[in-house]
């Protein structure tokens, strides 16, 4: 099978590439070994929260240039970067048909599913940006959970928002389409939750229930159980409740992440790229410093060629690179690694610490060429959080590199095709 480009990995990074070369005409497909990490989406795109040194970060792009030389914003130029990044809520709106919350040139605070405000880049439409983490902009709120959720934690949340200067009024509340998810405990998820209230009747009937319990208060706050296939659940909730609904992002499964992977995914084909899902790449064969082919699990004999590769495998979570005891390794191309020899030396033995092994990923030239042997496969480019030189949870930037690596590489594919 002959492609212009093959993108392994279909996650945020995959997909985003594979969009932008196929809306600029090119015949590309996906190979995606599974689950994406969008689906423990936070519900927000973080650009850049904190510079290595710990300091928090206001402004993003004008915090560029204090980052070190090996960090992914720095192989993609800063002035690159910062086009990209005002490119990114348009591009999303009109070529995904995702709304994103926020401004470009600075941070906003959204709260966390245990009521701690963390700071964020982008968030989806149902997230409400707080520009001061130092007061929430609800008023007074009645919180709702649904009884039996134990995933969302209004306790911690509530305490988050009487810090902020706002009251809160708790409420459970017992639907009978949700009771009978409780049967089993491990069915009472987010996204399980989520696909009762696609039923519009459900919506009414929780609907209702809201109404009937509101008293003085000037806002509701649910968990983000709404909308796994469209926002057409959260614009009723919006539009039918008698004041203003906010959402708080429940832990994992993150039904905001999954709808944007699957929109992403749909905008793809809907362009005429191939998506094989769950098909692995066993290993790929090189002459010299190219690629000529990929051999994947589903496929066996039956080669998959292009004239350009992307890696866009992840890093730890999703295999995109593997630790044994004294080695890491990246499986599909046996692309360089960074890491450090002495294995003492990955961790801190303080979980709360900034750990060592997060800042590991493959070595790239200055265009984000993968290395092989220290020499840059010159057909192939790398994208995503497979890339080293950053921590994307101590930094959060992780959602940020992704996107915007794929921009740069998606870019720079075309520009060779055009030489």
């Amino acid at each position: 099978m002959k492609y212009d480009t093959l993108i392994i990995g279909g996650g945020l990074a995959g997909l985003v590439c594979g969009i932008r070369l196929q809306e600029a005409g090119q015949r590309c497909a996906i190979l995606s070994a599974g689950q994406s990490a969008l689906h423990f989406s936070s519900g927000s795109f973080d650009l850049l929260n904190r510079l290595p040194n710990g300091r928090e970060v206001a402004e993003p792009l004008e915090a560029l240039n204090a980052l070190p030389y090996g960090h992914p914003y720095q192989m993609i130029g800063v002035e690159r970067v910062k086009q990209f990044a005002e490119q990114v809520p348009e591009w999303f709106r009109q070529s995904v048909g995702v709304q994103l919350q926020g401004e470009v040139y600075r941070n906003h605070y959204r709260l966390s599913p245990i009521g701690i405000v963390k700071p964020a880049w982008m968030s989806f439409d149902e997230f409400t940006p707080i520009y001061n983490r130092e007061e929430t902009p609800m008023g007074k709120v009645l919180l709702i959970n649904f009884e039996g959720f134990l995933d969302f934690y209004p306790k911690f949340i509530a305490d988050a928002y009487i810090q902020g200067g706002g009251r809160c009024c708790v409420k459970l509340i017992n639907l009978p389409a949700v009771e009978k998810l409780r049967i089993n405990p491990t069915e009472m998820r987010a996204t399980n939750i989520a696909r009762v209230f696609e039923s519009e009747r459900q919506l009414a009937k929780l609907v209702a229930e809201i109404n009937r319990s509101i008293t003085d208060e000037e806002s509701v706050v649910l968990p983000a159980t709404f909308g796994l296939t469209s926002m057409e659940p959260i614009e009723y909730l919006r539009a039918q409740c008698r004041k203003p609904v906010h959402f708080v992002q429940p832990v994992p499964p993150s039904v905001s992440g999954i709808r944007t992977q699957q929109r992403l995914q749909d905008r793809f084909m809907a362009l005429g790229g191939d998506f094989f899902l769950g098909d692995r790449v066993e290993n790929a064969i090189f002459e010299e410093n190219r690629i000529t082919g990929l051999r994947t699990h589903n496929h066996g004999d039956i080669l998959f060629h292009a004239d350009h590769y992307v890696l866009a495998t992840g890093s730890f979570f999703s295999n995109g690179i593997v630790a044994r005891p004294n080695l890491v390794y990246e499986p599909v191309l046996g692309a360089d690694v960074y890491y450090d020899a002495s294995r003492e030396s990955w961790f801190d033995k303080s979980v709360f610490n900034p750990q060592p092994y997060m800042r590991y990923g493959i070595l790239t030239d200055a265009a984000l060429h993968p290395l092989r042997e220290k020499q840059p496969i010159s057909n192939c480019y790398a994208a995503g959080s497979i890339l080293s030189g950053y921590n994307p949870l101590e930094e959060g930037c992780g959602s940020g590199v992704a996107i915007l690596s794929a921009f740069d590489v998606s870019d720079k594919n075309l520009s060779s095709k055009q030489v």
